[in-house]
């Protein structure tokens, strides 16, 4: 009895739902395996389940369809025993009462196609369907229940399995049960006794309530391209009453029923709010609540004071008021710039520079973003001021004391008075007093401090600058080209100098130095005529004082040979000045440049080298100052010839002896080369006589001897000659121990001069030791500092390796 009051108080509320919800057909699928006929304290199953199901069926809806399918209640070991008994309908209850009573279990458990069989029965693609399946086992005859009711709810329109598990232990038989029922949305259950039965069954066989809907709450700054994600409460309203406050959710999602609703969004860092009405009807939906957008809070004001408009920021001591409008409030900083933030609203800044008391001051609104403030404060001047007399001469360095804010860069300038431009100055980093030029020109001037950018000067002083008296003293008249005495009265100051020019000529031609002396020596110009000399200040340069001069022609005469053999030398009679660096030369007619020169200080005759190259050529006094020529007498130079006798062949690194012939100029050579090649392997000079010894290379091949003219290099006589190739074998023990210090050796080869035997590792370049072959057969040989293996080495003079031998130095 307390089963069926259960039961019957699962029915009547549904009763109640049915007014407002349309009831889906229903068909109860009962397990009658043999299974059922298990005893839960002392009655079995299937007894429990006739009296829970007759108290069900008692009040169930009569506006509602509901049928019976039974498996398992006909044969044994069939698993296609499932009947609907009662197809679904009204007004069937007493016939499923009766029904369920008469049932006898005994067969399979095909609990996956009896759930099909039902849902047929029901004609699920048709209208909505729902199965309540109780059972008892596992399934016994559907391999695979899960993908069986896939299939089945894919196909429905509205289509639900509801499970009871009634007395299952068995894991796999509770995993199907419980697939079963989620593949199709429906409920899985388990009931151990009768009233986890009827609890069950009370929750199964309940009409469905009416679904809600997911609404999504989301909210936004200033418009829906800025979605809060954080920080925003919900309070929601049902028909004007408040059912749910101070919800997160960025956004927030709900479930709610269909009705009309209110959604006020309250966002904490903006500290508002905002509210939106809406009205749920048969639909997931989104809600929309739009923040205004914040005015951006004003951002961090900065004040910089500048020095000049567009100038440098200043680095002095600063002292900042701000004001607001009214003034209402005032804040004080110190400094050269600082950072504040400010509310809102209009302002007066104030700078003030506490050394000299300069100010700036400038209105501002603080409106959002951050901004920076800049006032502009006139440059500082320091105090400063100059030492000096009153007056100097022009052109002279005068001391100059100074004091000041001596900054990098500052200095002291002479100039006219209301003229920017300075004519002379000194930085005062040379030091205090300073020596500073005066100018080059009588006059008012004044001196100046001025800072280092030029522009500001911070003191002046004024000076007089007084005229000089400068004389010269020098002859009327003087040889083109002469060297003469000029005297003088002036300061000479360091760089003044004494010069030569044609009147009116800014250039000059020659100078010399006031320092040098008092007279200086004055080289007057070549070229004759009207001249001046002058008195040169060095600032301006300046003229002083001049004084007039007639150049005069000067000469000069040449005696030599009509003609000379090519490179030869010639005795040269000449007449002329001597001036300082004059020289006799040969060259060409007609033609710039010499081939070869002697100095004038050679005396008379000198002698004067010919070229080489025969021909018309002509020889030449010239004045060194700017190579005018005095005097010119032509020669011929005629060709001349040499002669060699030598082997037609000789070994590699030998000496042969030459015979020669020819001019036997200074420093002419004999050289061995290799045919159509320039330059040499060897040589001997001509000095050495005749015959002379002359080294072969160490390169077997085709060479040539020659004889060489030093002077130009060109060649007068060849001779062609064959180098063959050389060899040497070395007699030495196979080893021999370190402390013996040195090893005999016997060799034979070539025997040059300059040829030796060395010892060194393999593989290694050069020698560790050595010992000339002249020095005899055999010769001794000093070892290595250590034991190894070595290399023996016969070596030509050039180091051309020709014979070699193993050697092994034992330790001791």
């Amino acid at each position: 009895m307390r089963m069926l009051a259960a039961a019957t108080a699962v029915f009547l509320g549904l009763t109640g739902f049915a007014v407002a919800q349309e009831r889906p057909n229903t068909i109860l699928v009962l397990d009658a395996s043999g299974s059922m006929w298990g005893q839960i304290d002392g009655v079995n199953k299937i007894v429990i389940a006739r009296e829970v199901i007759a108290g069900l069926l008692a009040d169930f809806p009569a506006d509602q369809n509901l049928g019976l399918t039974v498996y398992g209640h006909r044969t044994r070991g069939e698993c296609t025993d499932i009947e609907t008994i009662i197809a679904p309908g009204l007004d069937n209850r007493d016939a499923i009462a009766a029904a369920v009573n008469a049932i006898n279990p005994r067969g399979m458990t095909p609990m996956t196609d009896s759930v099909i069989a039902a849902a047929e029965a029901l004609r699920f693609t048709e209208q909505k369907a729902t199965v309540i399946l109780v059972s008892d086992g596992i399934e016994t005859c559907n391999p695979d229940p899960c993908a069986a009711a896939r299939v089945l709810e894919e196909a429905g329109i509205d289509f639900t399995a509801h499970v009871v598990g009634f007395d299952v232990t068995e894991a796999e038989a509770l995993r199907q049960m419980q697939c079963l029922a989620d593949e199709t949305g429906g409920l899985f259950l388990t009931a151990s006794n009768a009233d986890e039965l009827t609890s069950a069954l009370e929750q199964v066989a309940a009409a469905e309530p009416a679904l809600p809907f997911q609404i999504t709450h989301r909210a936004y700054l200033g418009d829906t391209s800025n979605e809060i994600t954080a920080d925003v409460l919900w309070d929601l309203s049902f028909d004007n009453v408040a059912y749910n406050t101070d919800m997160r959710g960025d956004p927030l999602v709900i479930d709610l029923f269909a009705g009309d609703y209110s959604a006020t969004a309250y966002y904490l860092i903006g500290e508002v709010e905002a509210s939106v009405d809406y009205t749920v009807d048969d639909a997931d939906m989104t809600v929309t609540v739009i923040f205004p957008k914040p005015e951006p809070a004003p951002g961090p004001m900065t004040f910089v004071a500048a020095v000049g408009r567009n100038g440098p920021a200043e680095t002095l001591d600063l002292a900042w008021t701000i004001t607001s409008d009214g003034g209402g409030s005032q804040l004080s900083f110190s400094g050269n710039t600082f950072d504040v933030d400010l509310a809102r609203g209009a302002y007066q800044a104030q700078v003030t520079r506490p050394i000299d008391g300069a100010t700036a001051a400038a209105p501002f609104v603080v409106v959002g973003p951050a901004q920076t403030i800049t006032l502009v404060l006139p440059p500082f001047q320091p105090a400063a001021s100059l030492i000096a007399q009153s007056s100097a001469p022009l052109g002279a360095t005068i001391p100059v004391g100074w004091e000041g804010p001596n900054e990098r860069g500052d200095y002291v300038a002479v100039a006219r008075p209301g003229e920017a431009r300075y004519i002379n100055y000194t930085y005062l980093r040379d030091g205090n007093p300073v020596g500073l030029q005066m100018p080059a020109a009588a006059g008012s001037y004044e001196l100046r401090y001025v800072r280092q950018d030029g522009t500001v000067t911070l003191a002046t002083l004024p000076i007089e600058v007084t005229p000089l008296t400068v004389t010269l003293t020098a002859p009327a008249t003087g040889v083109a080209g002469a060297t003469i005495p000029v005297g003088y009265e002036g300061p000479n100051y360091p760089s003044d100098y004494i010069s030569v020019a044609r009147p009116g000529d800014d250039r000059y031609a020659n100078y010399t130095w006031t320092n040098s002396g008092n007279p200086v020596d004055l080289v007057l110009p070549t070229e004759t005529g009207e001249w001046e000399i002058r008195y040169m200040l060095n600032q301006g340069p300046t003229v002083m004082a001049t004084t007039a001069i007639t150049v005069t022609d000067v000469t000069a005469s040449l005696t030599a040979p009509e003609a000379a053999a090519a490179g030869s030398t010639v005795q040269v009679v000449w007449d002329g000045p001597n001036y300082q660096s004059d020289y006799i030369e040969v060259g060409r007619p007609g033609e710039e440049g010499y081939v070869n020169y002697t100095w004038t200080r050679e005396g008379s005759p000198l002698g004067l080298v010919m070229p080489t190259e025969p021909g018309e050529w002509e020889i030449r006094y010239v004045v060194n100052q700017d190579r005018s020529i005095l005097a010119r007498r032509s020669i011929t130079i005629v060709a001349v010839g040499a002669s060699l006798s030598a082997p037609a062949q000789a070994p590699a690194g030998s000496t042969v002896e030459v015979i020669w012939d020819g001019p036997n100029y200074q420093s002419d050579y004999i050289e061995i080369g290799r045919r159509g090649e320039e330059g040499y392997a060897e040589y001997s000079r001509t000095s050495d006589g005749s015959p002379l010894t002359l080294q072969m290379p160490t390169e077997p091949g085709e060479w040539e001897i020659r004889y060489v003219v030093n002077q130009d290099r060109s060649i007068l006589a060849r001779h062609a000659i064959t180098v063959t190739p050389v060899s040497a074998q070395l007699v030495a023990p196979a080893s021999t121990p370190l402390s013996g210090g040195a090893v005999l050796v016997g060799w034979d080869g070539p025997g040059n001069q300059r040829d030796y035997i060395g010892i060194a590792a393999p593989g290694e370049s050069g020698y560790q030791s050595y010992t000339y072959v002249r020095d005899g057969n055999p010769l001794s040989l000093r070892l290595p500092d250590t034991a190894g293996t070595y290399e023996l080495r016969y070596f030509l003079h050039d180091g051309t390796v020709i014979g070699t031998a193993a050697l092994v130095v034992s330790p001791d």
